[in-house]
């Protein structure tokens, strides 16, 4: 299988790390990541993460600038595109078709070739634009995963959160994770 992940300059870019860490350790799992200018100043403020560290965990590594990057074309197969944690700049890119980064291209490439595309958004409150640009991105085939909180699955801790999440949008893919607690419905 074939992802490309894209990090984009939203909050929460702790769970674009995860996300690698995860499809890291699956076999015959080829990543592609695109962290955007914004991305890289938040791992800075929000973590203490080195970029290196991130980036290692790539199979391929884009720079956001490179629009002639081998993922910014359609003849270059790959399964999909999630972009973990999504800034809402980046939906109303997307949502309008204007691909002025590797990022949205990316996205953009994998909406006109039929591939899987999954935005987890991270704004709260989500005002009406942001509302109806998600809405238009879920028009265009992209799949809108929040990262809410659940509860439901013994969810007790950030990390566990983060696994829920991560499960969700792996979901999309068809991928398990075994981390993941689904919900088992009453006897």
């Amino acid at each position: 299988m074939r992802l490309i992940i894209g990090i984009s300059g939203a909050s929460g870019v702790i769970l674009g790390y995860e996300m690698l860490k995860v499809l890291h350790q699956l076999p015959n799992m080829e990543v592609h990541l695109v962290v955007s200018e914004g991305a890289m100043k938040n791992f800075q403020c929000e973590t203490d993460l080195q970029l290196e560290q991130v980036t290692a965990l790539a199979h391929y590594v884009h720079s956001n600038k490179n629009m002639a990057a081998s993922i910014s074309s359609g003849s270059f197969k790959t399964d999909g595109m999630i972009v973990i944690p999504c800034s809402m700049k980046t939906v109303a890119g997307i949502a309008a078709g204007y691909a002025e980064n590797l990022l949205q291209r990316a996205v953009d490439v994998c909406l006109k070739e039929g591939r899987k595309v999954v935005l987890v958004p991270r704004e709260m409150p989500l005002s009406r634009i942001h509302l109806r640009n998600l809405k238009e991105a879920a028009d265009y085939g992209c799949a809108i995963v929040p990262p809410m909180l659940t509860f439901y699955n013994g969810a007790n801790s950030v990390e566990k959160q983060m696994q829920h999440i991560i499960g969700k949008v792996l979901m999309q893919f068809g991928i398990d994770y075994k981390e993941f607690v689904a919900w088992k419905g009453e006897e």
